[in-house]
């Protein structure tokens, strides 16, 4: 389901959800397709969200966008000699 229709069937309310297709652009995850699980109570988000297994994600219905910022550590490079 692409993430607009998701936004009209479940406004402005928390979800968990498993990401079915991304693509990447620079240092970010564009996520294109999800298969809603269910809605999470706004007071339950944040313990939820560390929760959810991989391949999940809570994430808020207000975001126009589903977007996952990528976070490379400088540290774990691997350098050439």
């Amino acid at each position: 389901m692409k993430w607009q229709e998701v936004r009209e069937l479940f406004p402005n309310q928390f979800l968990l959800v498993s990401i079915l297709d991304y693509h990447e652009e620079g240092d970010k995850k564009v996520v294109d397709e999800v298969a809603p699980i269910r809605p999470i109570a706004d007071e339950d988000a944040n313990k939820e969200f560390f929760k959810a297994e991989e391949g999940t994600v809570v994430y808020h219905t207000s975001n126009k966008e589903f977007v996952i910022h990528i976070r490379r550590d400088p540290l774990m490079k691997v350098r050439r000699i």
